[in-house]
């Protein structure tokens, strides 16, 4: 596959489309779908744009890619894109929901085999967390309106940021342009205007995708479709005679269940084989727990793993924030000054990072780094971005006028 090569590498560089991210084959029942692949950073790049590109979550590239910094990467650092899953233990069929992976699975019938699409998700918080059990979608809506809970209005005015009782669609409804009614009351399947928050616990118990994620799922959805949600931090699963083990670092309040079933399945793995395990691996596995299957036995001599590939850079990264040229007759806002170029660049990327976006960036001055946001239309738009920064950063914004002619 000579035109696939890079001239410029000893080893061949694929395309990004040449790698699988969200469609896959189950292939004679197994339990393991995708590949391993690595790309080489660039200039600005930050973790959660690389993770939206390729359909992946903060959680799952930041556990893969341990020590690399989340907003202020560096350049020239490959990083792996853990686009490999070991399927939920649960039926294949419909929509399963593993939270300790923070990933949905839809199982689909195509030509008498059965596929899976696949999406990472944010899911709730320790104080609100996303309910376990069987479902199913009761009805679909889109452009929801958000009828604001009463826990999450008192959350919100405690801040200093009340909210109406009722949100329209728009950029300010979290709920995003589409919306699965769970039949459990009050839980949803939803987008989002804040993407970058797939992958962290951060909602108020909902399950909540990329934009271009439940457009994809409202589509394929119909209303009935049974929905199972399950919590297994630790998967085991096989594919071409190889058995893999992922390991997701579980909530702290786990009990030792999911870790006992584990380990029963390991020991039958021993009897069915007759052969003794590396326990010293798994202990590694578990003690890492990147969140990537591994593969800890081979059923049949001389079976191996996919290996990894290598994937160029795109020239664009899907949905990465795009920040407006500065304009002199605008409104900006300084979020903060700070010594040191390198925690104004991250301090940037974090702002860029809200949702809605606030644009920012690092200017270099006599007394240090300013990140400024905006630019603005007015002093309105200017005063609300320094209340955002406010309540979801704990940042004093200062607001700037725009410069006199």
């Amino acid at each position: 596959m000579k035109s696939l090569q890079e001239k410029s590498s000893p080893f061949p560089i694929y395309p990004g489309e040449y790698l699988e991210r969200k469609k896959f084959s189950v292939v004679n029942h197994g339990d393991v779908i995708g590949r391993l692949a690595v790309i080489r950073l660039e200039k600005g790049d930050t973790l959660p744009d690389i993770a939206r590109h390729f359909n992946l979550g903060i959680n799952e590239i930041s556990a893969a890619n341990p020590g690399v910094d989340v907003w202020v990467p560096k350049a020239g650092k490959r990083i792996v894109l853990p686009l490999r899953f070991i399927l939920p233990d649960a039926p294949r069929k419909g929509i399963v929901i593993n939270l300790a992976a923070m990933r949905i699975f839809q199982f689909k019938e195509e030509n008498n085999s059965l596929v899976v699409l696949t999406y990472p998700v944010g899911i709730g918080t320790t104080e609100r967390p996303t309910p376990i059990g069987q479902m199913y979608v009761d009805r679909k809506v889109t452009r929801p309106t958000w009828y604001v809970p009463t826990s999450i209005s008192e959350d919100h005015r405690q801040k200093g940021d009340p909210l109406p009782a009722e949100v329209p669609p728009g950029p300010q409804n979290p709920l995003g342009e589409y919306a699965l009614y769970l039949s459990k009351s009050t839980y949803l399947v939803h987008g989002t205007n804040k993407p970058y928050s797939i992958g962290l616990m951060a909602t108020n118990g909902c399950i909540r995708l990329y934009p271009e994620d439940i457009k994809e799922l409202y589509e394929n959805t119909p209303v009935g479709t049974p929905v199972c949600i399950v919590n297994q931090p630790y998967l085991i699963g096989e594919r071409n005679q190889i058995v893999y083990m992922e390991v997701h670092v579980p909530p702290e309040d786990s009990d030792a269940v999911e870790l006992e079933k584990m380990y029963a399945r390991l020991k039958d793995i021993e009897k069915i084989s007759g052969r003794a395990l590396d326990w010293n691996k798994i202990k590694k596995v578990l003690a890492e727990a990147r969140g990537i299957p591994v593969p800890i036995f081979e059923f049949k001599q001389g079976r191996w793993a996919a290996p990894t590939i290598e994937v160029k850079h795109p020239d664009i990264l899907y949905g990465r924030p795009e920040i407006p040229e500065m304009k002199t007759e605008a409104w900006y806002v300084l979020a903060s000054t700070v010594s040191k170029e390198i925690d104004a660049l991250k301090m940037a990327a974090i702002i860029n990072h809200q949702g809605p976006q606030i644009p920012a960036r690092v200017v270099s001055a006599s007394d240090g780094y300013h990140v400024i946001t905006g630019p603005f239309n007015d002093i309105n738009e200017a005063k609300d971005a320094a209340k955002r920064l406010k309540i979801d950063l704990e940042l004093n914004g200062i607001v700037i006028e725009p410069a006199k002619k």
